[in-house]
């Protein structure tokens, strides 16, 4: 049972955010920018080194690691924001047509009002601030509850936001699923969700209650399509990182391959070569490789591959534990029965399944029958292949000869589709989803509409007729 203390903490805070909202709503752009430059200057210059040992304290993350997914991701995003928030503030003029001759149209964005940010564990920091930027931005009052998970990170986390943000804008509450269960009670205009679609459900089912919009960025089986065209040097170079930096814990890694028969082998071959380039053939003890977060994902990812084993599948690298130091190493697995673990459940973890197929049918039937992913990647020279499998494929986001990198770019929307997500995130985007586009329509002169006004006549009709012809 949560305590108490804890349940009136949280409502105290809600409430005075909620007497507060209408306020930072109206902030103007000068005053948001100072808040992003607290920020920003917390992160790069105060916390920075705080932030990366946490990081290593959780999961032994490496330091350039952190830097680069978690600090950087989020810096920048502030600069982004930065950057473009004077014309996303701005009024957006729309044309009017003929009809309502005499008026004039624009959009306004205004900020949503009390929102709810509840973030992962696999990238703590980054998918904790990145929407808090967004929501900052977009002049909201935030709750955030990071995951229990990352202790050390939240806590270096929570005094961050301790320092530069009052309660009644932004307040942060540590806890494990009761606290999120009191918070989901709450009638937040808008609530951010990071994590399992098993959960999302849940988010959206607490939104519903309250009729709040939701984003929902979730996950699923990413997969990787390696065609007989492709660069496979280029291809098991950018695809070894992108699977196993932060040991696979990440929602948009690469889930399992679908390699064309004729291409297997050269594969296998050289991601066995570029697994030892980037974590040396004793992994153990390897500086530059993450660890699984807790022994419960250590035990799941564990299970997973022994029992694909069981039903015949072959590793063919990798495959060492060691459960106290939740480790496992970059495995790659051949052979799986479709019905394994493997190819059912979401990874999250360092094992990459490889599959083959002879035509180009048999992956877009093989991916069409699962969900949505968040992310599809393809590896090809083909125009013509890569062009066919976008056309009857459907993901939240696509690369193409690379993985990973279209979450970097501010400018595209990041997100999923059904069971990967709700919502799109990052740059303009992240601002849109935490924010109202209002309407706007202003009567400058008499418009043709009051001609048609009751009482009504043979001359009306002819008006009527002739707007419906014409306009």
């Amino acid at each position: 049972m949560l305590k108490s203390e804890i349940k009136n903490k949280i409502l105290d805070v809600f409430k005075k955010q909620q007497s507060q909202a209408l306020v930072v709503g109206a902030s103007s752009y000068k005053e948001r920018i100072k808040k992003l430059n607290r920020l920003l200057y917390a992160v790069e210059k105060t916390y920075r080194s705080q932030i990366k040992e946490a990081l290593y304290k959780d999961f032994k993350k490496p330091y350039t690691e952190s830097d680069l997914t978690e600090i950087y991701v989020v810096t920048s995003e502030i600069k982004f924001a930065k950057k473009n928030l004077y014309k996303w503030m701005d009024k957006q003029r729309v044309p009017t047509p003929m009809s309502l001759f005499g008026g004039s149209s624009w959009t306004k964005y205004q900020a949503k009002g009390c929102c709810l940010i509840i973030s992962p564990w696999n990238f703590p920091f980054n998918l904790t601030f990145c929407p808090l930027v967004s929501a900052i931005a977009s002049g909201n009052v935030v709750i955030i509850k990071p995951s229990e998970m990352t202790p050390h990170t939240s806590r270096v986390m929570q005094n961050i936001i301790e320092a530069i943000f009052d309660e009644d804008e932004v307040a942060m509450f540590e806890g494990d699923v009761e606290v999120s269960q009191e918070l989901l009670k709450l009638p937040f205009n808008h609530m951010f969700f990071t994590g399992a679609p098993a959960i999302g459900k849940i988010v959206m089912k607490a939104a519903a209650e309250h009729l709040a919009s939701v984003t929902l960025e979730l996950g699923g089986k990413s997969p990787t399509i390696i065609d007989q065209t492709a660069n496979i040097k280029q291809a098991a170079k950018r695809i070894a990182w992108a699977k196993f930096i932060n040991n696979g814990q990440s929602c948009i890694a690469p889930d399992y391959i679908l390699v064309h028969e004729s291409k297997k082998e050269a594969l296998i071959d050289a991601l066995k070569e570029n697994l030892e380039k980037l974590f040396g053939e004793d992994v153990l003890q390897s500086e530059s490789y993450c660890r699984i977060v807790n022994e419960r994902h250590f035990n799941r990812v564990n299970q997973y591959l022994k029992n694909s084993i069981k039903k015949g599948a072959q590793v063919v690298y990798g495959g060492q534990t060691l459960a106290k130091e939740n480790f496992i190493s970059p495995t790659l697995v051949l052979d799986m029965k479709d019905d394994s673990d493997l190819l059912q459940e979401e990874i999250f973890g360092p094992v990459l399944p490889i599959k083959t197929y002879t035509k180009l049918e048999e992956v877009i039937n093989y991916i069409n029958t699962k969900e949505k992913p968040l992310a599809l990647y393809i590896f090809s020279k083909s125009h013509k292949n890569t062009q066919h499998v976008i056309k009857y494929t459907r993901a939240g986001g696509t690369c193409i000869n690379n993985c990973l990198l279209h979450f970097s770019n501010h400018n595209l929307p990041f997100g999923g589709d059904n069971n990967s997500g709700i919502g799109k995130t990052h740059g303009f985007y992240g601002f849109k989803e935490f924010s109202n586009e209002r309407a706007f329509y202003k009567q400058n002169f008499s418009s043709f509409i009051e001609f048609l006004f009751p009482p009504y006549n043979l001359m009306k009709q002819k008006l009527s007729d002739f707007t419906i012809k014409w306009f």
